[in-house]
């Protein structure tokens, strides 16, 4: 909970990742929330207050994933808002003659983009796409599992054109964007 709030407010990426490995955390510990208070929360020795907080904070995750059936697979709605907000920002962004660097590391990332969409992922929103291979290769990494050089050198452009959206999202909610030509 405190590590999201502070990726939300600093890297909207950032935050859709640590938010999918939190639900992925929630399912390894079968949407248990005693499980979750002590292989997830105790481990932290916060003062009670805090404590109660996070556990409070899960126990909403874990009502929350019961309810829109993402107990399995799948992600909260919370966490579609943010890709639904970053695709209109990026509809925006291709569409204002403003961005011509952005719409380049996204054209650069696009053949990447389709190659993950073909390996089933075409039911999804594009963007949905390029967070699941980011989160794939964290996810391999963590693992220490080796990455092939041509999937680490197609995440590299997709984790620039990601870069980027993210940057316009933090100035988009500053007011400090401005899109129209």
């Amino acid at each position: 909970m405190y590590i999201s709030r502070k990726l939300r407010e600093e890297s909207i990426s950032e935050y859709l990742l640590y938010m999918w490995q939190v639900e992925d955390l929630i399912r390894a510990n079968g949407l248990d929330m005693d499980r979750i208070e002590a292989s997830v929360v105790s481990p932290y020795n916060l003062p009670e207050a805090q404590h109660a907080e996070l556990v409070e904070w899960y126990a909403n995750l874990v009502e929350m994933m019961r309810l829109e059936h993402v107990e399995q697979s799948g992600h909260l709605q919370i966490n579609k808002n943010v890709i639904i907000a970053l695709t209109d920002l990026h509809c925006r962004l291709m569409h204002s003659s403003k961005f011509p660097f952005y719409q380049a590391a996204y054209y650069k990332a696009l053949p990447f983009i389709v190659e993950v969409r073909a390996k089933g992922g075409h039911d999804k929103p594009e963007l949905e796409n390029c967070f699941d291979a980011l989160y794939g290769v964290w996810m391999l990494r963590l693992q220490r599992k080796e990455v092939g050089k041509e999937t680490a050198m197609a995440v590299a452009d997709i984790v620039k054109f990601i870069g980027l959206l993210s940057d316009y999202y933090a100035k988009d909610k500053a007011g400090e964007l401005e899109l129209e030509d």
